[in-house]
């Protein structure tokens, strides 16, 4: 289990934190957000408005599930974990951690989440999408890092002491 796979809410900061964290340790570094884009040619928020959300899980679904990596920090997008094969998938091939962010703090951060490819459905706010993911968040993590007004090297280094040997 070499690798550590962040989940969280759209701007959470897996991305960020996952860069980092991958350089400190020597880690290949997989935004499967990029990787999706790449295999449909799309952006996000046109594969969901092309395909619906159903169709967009599908894709999200089978790409983190073909993921094949060691020594890597993989940061899937915050709807992972509506795909239980996925998600299954990262629980045998790594560590599952967390960033958990309240909402206020992911409220302020993120602009506009249908432009940014946020899997919304209709009628939906970012507070009830929130408040739907943070009981998954929490049934698939192994390690929980509670983010809230830390700067990136302090969770940083709370994510690497869960790993240090």
């Amino acid at each position: 289990m070499s690798n550590i796979i962040l989940i969280g809410m759209p701007a959470s900061g897996k991305s960020t934190i996952g860069v980092v964290v991958a350089k400190r340790l020597g880690y290949q570094f997989i935004d499967t957000d990029l990787l999706i884009q790449e295999q449909e040619g799309k952006l996000l928020r046109e594969i969901i408005d092309e395909q619906g959300i159903e169709g967009f899980l599908a894709i999200e679904d089978q790409v983190n599930t073909d993921v094949q990596a060691e020594r890597t920090v993989i940061s899937p997008g915050g709807s992972v974990v509506y795909c239980e094969g996925a998600m299954n998938h990262y629980k045998e091939i790594g560590t599952v951690v967390y960033l958990q962010v309240p909402f206020v703090t992911i409220d302020e951060r993120i602009n506009s989440a249908t432009g940014r490819g946020v899997v919304l459905k209709e009628d939906q706010s970012l507070k009830d999408l929130y408040e739907e993911r943070v009981p998954l968040f929490e049934k698939y993590a192994d390690v929980t890092i509670a983010a809230e007004g830390l700067s990136i090297d302090e969770i940083v280094t709370k994510v690497l002491r869960k790993f240090k040997k």
